[in-house]
């Protein structure tokens, strides 16, 4: 198995960057034929590089070209719109593939578990980011920005993104791919404050020192940090980058400045209860105190001081986690599907499952940039790769590459290929030139496949009006 003979078949379900990092290491190796087949259930590729990653951060977006050297590999293909568990089952994929690796991420965020949470304007971040995004599955949700103050709850890269996104000037997010109904809210927003609040000190802040120096760039907008929340002591004592803190410092000594917007970076502080009548009105701040847990870790408790904050929108950001997938092994507890380096197991403290193998967020949980996901999706291939040499993959009674393609013509028959992908890619490229912006992505799948079906006919009848026209025609 792996050879020209008989290849190997491999089976990505999700394709984001650890989807593409994990076909890419299968691809190096000059010393196997490995045929892989991605699945995605939306019609576009990479995840959250195109539906999570902020707007106004198109460099980091060119990570893409890197992908689409993946995808064009003569031994891969790509199946967009094919939703797992309804129009492909983890059973299916036992039938036509020797293994499966699973890079599905982490679709869904973590509640608060506070009263008022269910109040119309109290959000979490996958919807704020999905919405900005132009993701299918958030083109329906609303945000209502008419009120002067916003809070974001956590402390990471996202809840900055979701600040700088809401405190920039609108002609500068009408450069980049920002969706168009996001664009024209923010247009009309009367969002004036915008606090983040972070449970622990600043020297354990989650976000980088790169995404705070972009947050403090944001033209007519002051940075406020509270000189006293660098003071010496354990909310000093860092677990990330020293840099980060030492930019705090540089903010809070700033003086203050006259401008539109204001985001306030406020530190020992978490919700505990979002109040208002019909909707979020305001939120109940508790100060906290550090404290040592376990591992000499720094943690966070309240200190019995409490204070209410004006909030007329609440959104939290306070992680991502994965969701179970039909027929397929998951740890409720962690979010994550259970494995060990890679290989899935058939429960929490459970046995290798032969043949099944995870990577990314659904394999370790939310951490990490997108490069990190390079490293991870290697040592789950090494793992396979492993089980390739031992003989412990399985043995499909339909491994032809045809025989996917017959499935999914009767079973999805509007499935999207890598090149139906890049022509969608142009046409939203071309709507964006039109206006001056980096793309206008389309919101919803039917958009996508009707332009596309339109597309190609174009395409179909342009083909057929130059066989006509050739002389050996």
């Amino acid at each position: 198995m792996g050879s020209e003979e008989r290849p190997l078949r491999v089976a990505i379900v999700g394709a984001g960057p650890s989807g593409f990092y994990a076909a890419e290491h299968l691809q190096e190796r000059d010393d196997l034929i490995a045929l892989i087949d991605m699945y995605d259930r939306l019609p576009t590729p990479f995840g959250l590089v195109r539906g999570g990653v902020a707007p106004d951060h198109q460099k980091i977006k060119s990570v893409t070209r890197v992908y689409d050297r993946i995808a064009t590999h003569s031994h891969f293909r790509f199946f967009g719109n094919v939703e797992f568990g309804r129009d492909m089952t983890d059973a299916d994929l036992a039938d036509h593939y020797h293994a499966a690796i699973y890079a599905t991420g982490a679709r869904t965020d973590r509640r608060m578990g506070i009263p008022g949470e269910e109040l119309p304007g109290s959000h979490p971040a996958t919807e704020f980011v999905g919405w900005y995004n132009a993701h299918p599955d958030f083109h329906d949700v609303r945000f209502d920005l008419s009120g002067a103050h916003v809070v974001i709850v956590g402390n990471g890269n996202v809840a900055i993104d979701i600040a700088r996104i809401l405190a920039s000037p609108p002609e500068l997010l009408a450069e980049t791919d920002i969706a168009d109904e996001a664009l024209e809210a923010l247009r009309a927003s009367r969002v004036r404050t915008i606090t983040v609040l972070g449970r622990r000190g600043p020297a354990q802040a989650a976000f980088t020192a790169k995404e705070l120096k972009g947050l403090a760039s944001v033209p007519e907008t002051d940075v406020v940090v509270e000189a006293g929340a660098l003071a010496d002591g354990p909310a000093g004592v860092g677990e990330g980058d020293p840099r980060t803190l030492e930019l705090l410092r540089e903010l809070a000594a700033r003086p203050r400045m006259e401008a539109a917007r204001e985001i306030h970076l406020r530190f020992l502080a978490s919700p505990v209860e979002i109040l208002g009548t019909e909707r979020v009105e305001r939120l109940v701040v508790a100060e906290n105190e550090l404290y040592e847990g376990s591992g000499g870790r720094l943690r966070a408790r309240p200190s019995g001081r409490y204070e209410t904050i004006p909030a007329d929108l609440v959104l939290r950001a306070i992680g991502y986690r994965g969701v179970a997938l039909p027929g397929v092994p998951f740890d409720e507890g962690r979010g994550v599907i259970p494995n060990a380096g890679g290989r899935m197991l058939d429960g929490p403290e459970g046995s290798p499952i032969p043949g099944e193998y995870v990577v990314g967020w659904i394999k370790r949980g939310p951490r990490g940039i997108i490069g990190t996901n390079k490293p991870d999706a290697q040592e789950t291939v090494e793992a396979l790769l492993a089980d390739l040499a031992e003989g412990h993959l399985r043995d499909p009674y339909r491994p032809e590459p045809a025989a996917v393609v017959e499935l999914l013509g009767r079973r999805k028959p509007d499935y999207v290929t890598y090149e139906d992908w890049q022509i969608i890619d142009e046409l939203e490229r071309a709507r964006g030139a039109e206006t001056g912006r980096a793309r206008r992505k389309f919101a919803r799948i039917e958009e996508m496949l009707d332009a596309l079906a339109e597309r190609k006919d174009a395409m179909e009848v342009a083909d057929e009006a130059l066989e006509v026209e050739s002389p050996e025609g």
